[in-house]
């Protein structure tokens, strides 16, 4: 199963220079790297990127982040995927930009 995680530019440009990251400031608060399954992408984006121009939608297998990954409640309940390590550059699948078009994010068929 693919899961995802949505960087600003410049952080993506960290992890791809550095080959490791722990994350955006939100992911360095709270301890552990904020992934979103397919169907909580869309939502994630417009909750804490509106407007933000720039962005890269990484795809992570959760099959290779073992016990790291965990599964816990969050909006509404819903289980979202963190990861208690850093991401690694390894770890990443695919990448494709977020192009803003008409104050929405342009998703690929996930």
């Amino acid at each position: 199963m693919l899961i995802y995680k949505i960087f600003r530019g410049p952080e993506w440009a960290v992890l791809e220079s550095a080959g490791a990251t722990a994350g955006a400031p939100i992911d360095l608060a709270d301890g552990y790297v904020h992934f979103s399954t397919a169907e909580q992408a869309g939502e994630t984006a417009a909750k804490y990127f509106a407007g933000v121009e720039g962005l890269v939608l990484v795809a992570v297998e959760t099959d290779t982040l073992g016990a790291d990954l965990k599964w816990e409640p969050s909006r509404g309940g819903a289980l979202f995927p963190h990861l208690y390590r850093v991401l690694q550059m390894t770890d990443v699948v695919w990448t494709v930009p977020l192009p803003l078009v008409d104050g929405q994010h342009r998703f690929p068929v996930l």
